[in-house]
């Protein structure tokens, strides 16, 4: 893996793609820094190299149109302040303009580039606009994973022009390693916790995995397709009833590749979907006519817990139950306490995945874990066995 460690960025201008697509309130104050903070070893190598580090990144959906509400300069004071001193912005990301920011930056300085996707041509991939921008820098790093899954001009087709100075920054590296050590070397038993509502999503995350894992644990909305495959009865339980006949192939598979698979044995139902609704705990094939399961029950907690206490390395995408309803979160709070307990243990525990990811920061599990991934479709899609174009990119 070719990465910013095996460079000297001396006297070098590194063109670094970032995702600095944070979340703003209505004041335009950012609300979660973590995606800045994620790139700062990267910033803080090419600096202390005597480089100087041109910041190029997106922002929302402004569909190729200038539009205030998505300019950088919202981010501006943010990105100096974590990175400890004033970086420069300019409104423009190509151009007369920006080739002259660009050669006016001395060693040790920072520039930020407005919002690559006031161009239309970013998103499309577009050879031209890649060449525009690669005409900033004499180096290319990408250190944005979130965006890794996508062709666009900045975060693949740019690498071309860089045929030899083209890098991995520390953040791309550190969560491409966090997968490799599940799927390619994780030290087993190695288990994998999928939640979330549907099977259909997680189908080839399912069989790319079978072979790397020993253990295959399912949860939330999903569980209850492969329940009612089973025969059970889930009364108005999430389902996807057109995937009964391929959640049986997935166990059949499992079985096939020594996989177990553990699915809830109870769970927490309600007559409706309300934090305020009446609560029972039921076994989970024997779901009443009329109520929904919202959370896993105590006896599929302590299984799950029991089947993590034993694993080496952990793999977690998806919450199972309802956490945004405080009256259905115990199950996934459960399941977060025995993650941080096995990790405490020794094993190595990878988060990933929106839901996972945000419950893990609104409910502090963020350094009771071994890593946090940054990258929701990135991840998602490596952990399908795809290869990104962000990371095709610069290997090639």
């Amino acid at each position: 893996m070719k990465t910013i460690n095996d460079f000297n960025f001396k006297d070098k201008k590194a063109l670094v793609r970032v995702d600095f697509n944070v979340p703003l309130d209505d004041q335009f104050k950012v609300t979660d820094n973590t995606r800045i903070v994620a790139v700062k070893p990267t910033v803080e190598k090419i600096l202390q190299d005597g480089g100087s580090v041109i910041l190029m990144t997106h922002f929302g959906r402004p569909k190729g149109e200038v539009k205030d509400e998505f300019s950088l300069k919202h981010i501006l004071a943010d990105v100096s302040n974590v990175l400890g001193q004033q970086v420069k912005f300019i409104d423009e990301s190509i151009g007369p303009k920006a080739e002259q920011a660009a050669s006016d930056l001395k060693p040790g300085e920072i520039l930020l580039l407005e919002n690559l996707r006031f161009h239309s041509e970013e998103e499309k991939g577009d050879e031209g606009f890649a060449e525009q921008l690669s005409k900033l820098g004499d180096a290319y790093v990408n250190d944005a994973f979130g965006t890794a899954h996508r062709a666009h001009a900045s975060t693949a087709v740019i690498a071309n022009y860089f045929p030899s100075t083209k890098f991995f920054g520390l953040l791309m590296a550190k969560e491409l390693k966090a997968i490799d050590r599940v799927l390619k070397n994780g030290e087993r038993p190695v288990t994998a916790i999928l939640g979330g509502s549907k099977v259909s999503t997680k189908i080839t995350i399912i069989e790319n995995m079978l072979p790397a894992i020993d253990n295959l644990i399912i949860g939330g909305g999903m569980a209850f397709t492969f329940i009612k495959a089973l025969g059970g009865k889930i009364g108005n339980s999430l389902v996807e009833d057109d995937k009964l006949h391929l959640s049986l192939e997935i166990l059949e598979k499992a079985k096939e590749n020594h996989v177990k698979v553990y699915l809830p044995s109870d769970c927490i139902i309600a007559e409706n979907f309300s934090n305020d609704a009446e609560r029972k705990d039921v076994d989970i094939y024997a779901i009443p006519e009329g109520w929904m399961g919202l959370d896993a029950g105590p006896k599929s907690r302590d299984l799950f817990n029991d089947v993590l206490l034993n694993s080496r390395t952990i793999l977690w995408n998806g919450p199972i139950g309802v956490f945004e309803m405080s009256n259905f979160a115990a199950g996934t709070i459960a399941l977060g306490d025995s993650i941080a307990e096995a990790t405490q243990l020794g094993a190595f525990s990878l988060v990933g995945g929106g839901d996972s990811v945000a419950f893990v920061k609104q409910f502090g599990y963020g350094d009771k874990v071994s890593y946090v991934s940054t990258g929701g479709g990135a991840m998602l899609e490596s952990l399908e066995g795809l290869e990104l174009p962000g990371v095709a990119a610069i290997n090639k």
